[in-house]
């Protein structure tokens, strides 16, 4: 099916082969489209945190300028890939993979038709492996258990607290999978946008995001290419890569645990999210997400490389240090730290836990004196699942190339 037909299946004509209506065809016409998107689509980004109905707004201005312009005769890789990263900008900024309406079927055929006009250049074979150091010590462990617990149990006193299935994940497709860089490539076809933070701590001045291609991330992790040397890190945290990329999903399989009707004592504020929240973390060794709480049970499950988590209980939360919560604050909910589904619960501590310093000690001496005995931590090594309640002050530190899934629920 070509776009313009797809267009008159998307926009209404009656028959497969009628004619389109008036105002139809005057939609089509690129020259009448770009203009008013363009502003409905400022316009609906610029609102669309007050009111959801924005977000449909700007998912339906977005698939009405591509398919308007796509349209025209001659479409080539410029003006694909054009197309396509405004349909990524519906995905990322709107939600459009994971709207109620099922428009991320629209999007999502669009865009494979799109890629047609793409030549196919995938990234280099390389495989993303571990190096060869040491795991780090940990000075508490968390509990490991050989499976998960029984989410039928009459009591469920092992909600409170972390722990740690090893091997978990090992039947996952992912497992299998997600090392490849081609793969990945092969997952998401040419053109595609993805956001990713660049810097290697989102509390510093420098630290800003932004939306690459697809294929310069993946290069950014290639040892065997230049853009692996470049200057700034660059880490694609908490999105929703898994949507925006519906192959993935089939690659993983949600554990039963994710189902189980939790109480939270120790977050008396704990309301449950409609539906399981996936989101991917993907970046190279040496990415930090600094101290923070979330509002959600988590199931995090480490699917490439290692990663080291430190976790601490709630009640040390007067400890933490943790940012002011101010109206004139700048706006942290695009960072990993922060919860862009409930964003006031969200706790970001200035201290790095990872890194004990004389500097650090003597600006915030009360976390030093009291949180490291009270703390945990654990290297994750693939197909591990860690488990852990909300509220908890968790950081962690990649050691390898990582590739991760968190299951908010």
């Amino acid at each position: 099916m070509s776009l313009v037909e797809y267009a008159r299946r998307v926009l209404g004509a009656p028959q497969p082969d009628a004619d389109f209506p008036p105002a139809v065809r005057d939609l089509l016409n690129h020259r009448h489209v770009t203009a008013p998107m363009d502003h409905f689509l400022r316009t609906a980004h610029r609102r669309m945190p007050g009111d959801p109905a924005w977000r449909m707004l700007y998912i339906d201005a977005a698939v009405l300028k591509v398919l308007a312009r796509a349209s025209l005769p001659g479409l080539d890789e410029h003006v694909a890939r054009e197309c396509i990263a405004t349909l990524d900008h519906a995905i990322v900024i709107a939600g459009a993979a994971t709207d109620d309406a099922r428009r991320d079927y629209v999007v999502h055929d669009v865009i494979k038709q799109l890629q047609s006009a793409i030549p196919w250049r995938p990234p280099s074979s390389a495989v993303l492996v571990a190096d060869s150091v040491p795991r780090p010590p940990s000075t508490n462990s968390i509990p490991a258990f050989v499976a998960l617990p029984s989410i039928f149990a009459a009591q469920k006193h092992w909600s409170r607290a972390p722990f740690v299935i090893p091997g978990c994940a090992h039947l996952w497709p992912a497992m299998h999978q997600w090392a490849s860089l081609s793969y990945l490539f092969s997952v998401s076809g040419p053109g595609r946008v993805v956001p990713v933070e660049v810097g290697d701590d989102y509390r510093s001045d420098d630290w800003s995001h932004k939306l690459i291609s697809w294929e310069e991330f993946l290069s950014s992790l290639d040892p065997s290419s230049t853009a692996h040397r470049q200057h700034h890190t660059l880490y694609l945290a908490q999105h929703s890569l898994l949507s925006q990329f519906p192959q993935l999903r089939d690659d993983i399989i949600l554990p039963d645990i994710v189902y189980a009707s939790l109480d939270a004592p120790d977050f008396p504020a704990y309301n449950p999210p409609s539906s399981v929240i996936l989101n991917a973390w993907l970046g190279p060794k040496g990415t930090i997400s600094p101290a923070h709480t979330d509002p959600f049970f988590n199931c995090y499950v480490q699917v490439v490389g290692r990663k080291t988590v430190w976790l601490a209980p709630p009640n040390v939360a007067a400890a933490m240090y943790p940012y002011p919560s101010s109206p004139l604050a700048p706006d942290r909910s695009h960072n990993p730290a922060a919860n862009a589904t409930s964003p006031l619960l969200s706790n970001t501590s200035q201290v790095d836990v990872f890194l004990e310093t004389e500097v650090s000690q003597t600006a915030f001496p009360l976390f030093w004196d009291t949180v490291p005995d009270k703390a945990s931590s654990v290297t994750l090594s693939p197909g591990d699942l860690l488990f852990f309640p909300p509220g908890w002050w968790h950081a962690m530190r990649s050691e390898d190339v990582s590739f991760s899934v968190s299951m908010w629920f």
